[in-house]
């Protein structure tokens, strides 16, 4: 198609910017596909909100300025789509050992597997939250937040069409078997789990899902600009698009965490409260302790940590030399783009200590990419703190250390307290409820999952937020809900 690309067709059943209406054997399959989607969607999608209007916004152009509309609509009515970046007229391979080359418009047949293993990895994760969070609705804090929650839910969907669309296209009969086991799996099931262990993770409460929207999502940030850099050009441009939408999923992740830090902060001033782990006064407020909520940001950072894998990896290194999968906003980075004498220095622990050691950078891509993460997430982190210090509240929210609570890794089973000490089994059982939430705490949460469906309302717990969305204001009646 023509570079210019911006508006989606919205002609046939599936919305589309890559001319679906031309190809007859892909839309066939993916209108095949979607009512088994529709299924899906209505047994594992929100539950209990099918009918109700929701002001969503849709994408009507992939172009960054006026991408999107808002309007009411009903869930399962949403128009998703297949909806990729514009292509970039002589674009070429950025790394790896195909650096230079024109970018490929169909799948290098000795990358095959390769491709399609990373495109069902990502596929997988998109259903899987929506899954984990398909009961949130009925405890929702507000109706704004309820409908951000829809939001993320829906584009989880459109991200899922974005790589079952690629499957379809580009892997024939294979493709279309991984697109229907995308609909198979089932988060936190027995048989049929997801892929990767924190999308079978239970999102039991509020707080849970900002939190996942926080770490987990900028995890999905990470590996979807990896992936942007790829070779493969149909994967890239999906890719590009899809993180225009991620970004609002990590938005409602750091905006949520930060109204509730908000909430208590104003709220133990209120109460003339200054000392926060006074923590049954400030529970009796009706809002959240903060060292609770350090309890939870240590669990989900650890979770999300895990998602970057072995810090040696030669998949990674085959991802990248391939051309595959690159580096985190790889053309900014200055190197050759090689890496085939680089070297990049791993966190290791021996000999009773934590040691930086240097390894063949190819191999090290997955420790590379989580670092990126690591900073990327400080980042947002400073700001919640930003709000207490403003508010005057002498507390500190802290990212633990990369070794504590890990299950895959070079730490993985290694006992490590969120400072960097590495502790007995006995001292761990000490303390563990000082490191992740407890039974107590959890309890104590879902007392406050109280649903709050008034216009303008808001739950005890969480602050209105500045804005609102669409430059609606906080009062706006963001969910119509059905009789």
């Amino acid at each position: 198609m023509a570079n210019s690309i911006g508006a989606v067709d919205y002609s046939t059943s599936i919305p589309n910017n890559v001319d679906l209406a031309g190809d007859r054997r892909v839309l066939r399959a993916l209108e095949r596909w979607h009512p088994n989607y529709l299924d899906w969607w209505k047994d594992m999608g929100p539950e209990g909100f099918q009918e109700a209007l929701v002001y969503l916004r849709t994408a009507v152009s992939v172009d960054r300025e006026g991408w999107a509309t808002f309007d009411y609509v009903k869930m399962p009515d949403y128009r998703w789509g297949i909806l990729l970046a514009p292509q970039e007229e002589g674009r070429t391979i950025p790394f790896g050992q195909h650096k230079g080359e024109p970018v490929w418009q169909e799948v290098p047949g000795e990358y095959r597997a390769l491709l399609r293993r990373l495109i069902v990895i990502q596929g997988d994760t998109e259903p899987a939250s929506v899954e984990q969070q398909r009961h949130l609705g009925a405890t929702a804090p507000s109706l704004y937040d309820l409908r951000n929650l829809f939001q993320v839910n829906v584009e989880e969907g459109r991200h899922l069409w974005a790589m079952v669309y690629l499957l379809q296209k580009y892997f024939g009969a294979d493709g279309r078997e991984e697109a229907e086991d995308l609909l198979r799996r089932r988060s936190g099931h027995e048989d049929s789990p997801r892929m990767l262990g924190a999308f079978n993770e239970r999102t039991p409460d509020w707080l849970s899902f900002f939190m996942f929207t926080f770490f987990t999502d900028r995890d999905g940030k990470m590996q979807l600009e990896s992936l942007a850099q790829s070779g493969f050009d149909p994967l890239s441009r999906t890719c590009r698009f899809m993180l225009m939408e991620e970004a609002h999923h990590m938005f409602v992740g750091e905006r949520g965490v930060g109204r509730i830090i908000q909430r208590t902060a104003e709220a133990m001033n209120e109460a003339g409260i200054t000392d926060p782990y006074d923590v049954e006064r400030i529970r009796a407020l009706g809002v959240i302790d903060l060292p609770t909520l350090q309890r939870k940001a240590n669990l989900h950072y650890a979770l999300t940590l895990d998602l970057f894998g072995n810090e040696l990896s030669t998949n990674a290194a085959n991802a990248f030399n391939s051309g595959i999968k690159g580096r985190f906003r790889e053309t900014y980075i200055d190197d050759d783009h090689l890496l085939l004498d680089a070297t990049y220095p791993v966190l290791r622990y021996q000999d009773g200590a934590f040691v930086e050691v240097q390894e063949p950078a190819l191999q090290a891509l997955n420790m590379r990419l989580r670092d990126d993460y690591i900073a990327d997430t400080a980042q947002g982190i400073a700001r919640w703190n930003k709000i207490l210090n403003d508010r005057g509240i002498a507390f500190e929210i802290t990212l633990p250390h990369q070794a504590f609570h890990r299950q895959i890794g070079t730490f993985a089973g290694l006992l490590v307290s969120p400072t960097g000490e590495v502790l007995s089994e006995a001292e761990w059982a000490k303390a563990e409820g000082d490191f992740l939430p407890s039974p107590a705490d959890a309890t104590f949460i879902q007392s406050l999952m109280v649903p709050v469906t008034g216009s303008g309302e808001y739950a005890s717990w969480i602050a209105p937020p500045r804005v609102g969305i669409d430059n609606k204001g906080g009062d706006f009646e963001y969910v119509q809900l059905a009789a």
